[in-house]
């Protein structure tokens, strides 16, 4: 069974947002951000694995919520906060109170070859931290995909998951529109 991980965006709804193009075309939706590194091809289909941390709340996640164990290089490592489904994407809420995971878990996942991060909300950190906590990953590697949606539905799979990222092949933008789907390995009913 195939489940489509990209929020679906209607531009039409921003337009009062006053975005630049830069901003518009490469940080809507379902992306990544560039910091200067080219997404690797065999980045397109990865065994992959989500951690259901919807229940924590008023603090960073932390290496001790999650099986690190799980965790292999090379791997999509998502994480279903609920947040993209409490707040909608693009609110102020969304946009400046979203859920972190904390240093210490960043370094792990990177220290464990995770190819990409992924999140249901703008970021694995807020604020001035944002840019730096990205720039860091990817300097190990690692791409972090922001703004996935449905994750609640794959947070209790404990079987086979093959995610297949596919961002678009533009030049020039600190982001990167992508489509991500979650393979199961489960056939549809």
């Amino acid at each position: 069974m195939k489940i489509d991980l990209t929020l679906k965006v209607n531009p039409r709804e921003l337009s009062g947002q006053n975005m630049d193009v830069n901003r518009f075309y490469g940080h809507l939706g379902t992306h990544f951000d560039v910091m200067d590194r080219s997404f690797p091809l065999e980045y397109t289909e990865l065994p992959g694995i989500v951690f259901d941390v919807a229940a924590i709340t008023g603090r960073d996640i932390e290496v001790s919520d999650i099986d690190l164990e799980r965790i292999k290089a090379g791997m999509f490592v998502a994480f279903h906060t609920g947040f993209i489904d409490r707040f909608g994407y693009g609110s102020e809420i969304y946009r400046h109170e979203h859920p972190q995971l904390s240093h210490q878990l960043i370094e792990k996942l990177t220290e464990r070859g995770v190819a990409i991060i992924g999140v249901d909300c703008a970021g694995i950190r807020r604020g001035r931290e944002h840019t730096p906590a990205d720039r860091y990953c990817a300097e190990r590697g690692c791409f972090v995909v922001e703004n996935l949606c449905a994750l609640g539905l794959l947070a209790a799979h404990n079987g086979r998951l093959l995610i297949h990222t596919y961002p678009l092949n533009i030049t020039g933008l600190t982001g990167l529109p992508c489509r991500v789907i979650a393979e199961t390995g489960e056939e549809n009913n």
